[in-house]
Formats: C-alpha cells, structure tokens, sequence
C-alpha cells in the first residue's frame, strides 16, 4: 500500500467521520425541537460502516443518546470492534489485502 493510499483512506475514513457526526447533530436538533428523528438502527449502521469516532464523538460532546441502553453498549462495541481491526492491520499488514485497492 502506498502512502498515496494510506491518504485517500485517511480522508475518506475523516468525512464518513465527519459525515456521521453532524448527522448525529441533526438527530440532536431534532430532539430538542420536538422534530422527526433518525432511527437508532440507523446510527449504530453508520457508526458501524466506520463512522464510530464521529458517533463517539458526537455522543460525547453533544450529550446525545449518553443515557440510552442498549445503544451506548452496541457503540462502545462497534469501537473496540473497529480498534481491534486497525490494531490487527497495523500489528499484520499482510491482511492489508482485504481492502479494496481501488475506489
């Protein structure tokens, strides 16, 4: 893997990220004005598909969803679940394979 790879997915890995945190401000707003909500399903979904430092993130600094169970234990889950992968890609490069090499 080039570095030129390790940056695309660097920068894709930040925008998902920064995508799935301001949606979890938008559920935010909308659960401050009474609006329609995002589905819990739908948020433990993006943090799974890699969003899980923006659901964290947004959990964290916009007080949202700190309360709810099971929601809170599922995405400290998926976090040790996505730590455990980066850990085991950085520890075995060899499983670098499995990533898609072009997108």
């Amino acid at each position: 893997m080039t570095m030129i790879d390790i940056l695309k997915w660097a920068f894709l890995f930040l925008a998902l990220n920064l995508l799935v945190f301001s949606i979890y401000l938008r559920d935010k707003q909308a659960a401050r004005h009474g609006k329609r909500r995002i589905s819990e399903r739908t948020l433990l979904l993006l943090a799974l598909i890699g969003g899980s430092l923006g659901a964290a993130a947004a959990q964290q600094l916009l007080r949202h969803k700190t309360r709810k169970e099971p929601f809170r234990s599922i995405l400290a889950a998926i976090l040790i679940l996505h730590g455990a992968l980066i850990g085991a890609l950085a520890f075995v490069p060899q499983w670098s394979f499995l990533l898609p090499q072009d997108f």
